[in-house]
């Protein structure tokens, strides 16, 4: 059986909103505001300013759809467009943006530098192999992680896929990395 383009899209799409979510969770700490604060519609300042600051770090620096940073936050995709219109204005104009800009994006840079890649195949998927992720010998999907240069390939059946992507997902926290279906 092979997988369409949908499923594809799906599984992109499900690794960017963990990454979204992520940077999300990050600004909210970092901005000292109570987790899951920025997925709320309030409109008080100190949200507002975390929220831009997160949508922009995700659109800019991991170039994730707008479409999914919409949906986490709960908005349309045109305040994602306002986001990244409005960042160079506030970011000049507003201190309190510009220093909540500023804390978020190197708490993220330091983040994003304490994940590791893997520098070869057997090494990642022996990493794979160790954390749950089981491969099958009959391989209706083919599950793709890619960790800097090096790319994994895992074999698994359409109903076990999803739990696999889970595991991987779990195995792979630790270090930067990419999945798509093949």
């Amino acid at each position: 059986m092979k997988l369409g383009k949908p499923l594809m899209i799906i599984l992109f799409k499900m690794t960017e909103e963990l990454n979204f979510k992520a940077i999300c969770s990050l600004a909210t700490r970092v901005v000292g505001l109570p987790e899951g604060s920025l997925f709320l519609s309030s409109r008080r300042k100190e949200i507002q300013v975390a929220r831009a600051s997160a949508s922009y770090i995700a659109l800019k620096e991991e170039k994730i759809d707008r479409n999914v940073v919409a949906d986490v936050l709960n908005r349309d995709r045109t305040a994602t467009y306002h986001y990244e219109r409005s960042h160079k204005k506030r970011f000049n104009k507003c201190d309190k943006y510009r220093n909540a800009f500023t804390k978020i994006l190197k708490e993220y840079l330091n983040a994003d530098g304490e994940k590791d890649i893997f520098i070869n195949r057997r090494q990642m998927k022996n990493h794979l192999l160790q954390n749950n992720v089981v491969e099958s010998q009959k391989s209706d999907v083919k599950i793709e992680v890619k960790s800097g240069q090096v790319i994994c390939v895992i074999n698994t059946t359409y109903f076990d896929f999803s739990n696999q992507v889970k595991n991987i997902e779990k195995a792979m926290r630790e270090y930067h990395y990419k999945i798509k279906l093949i």
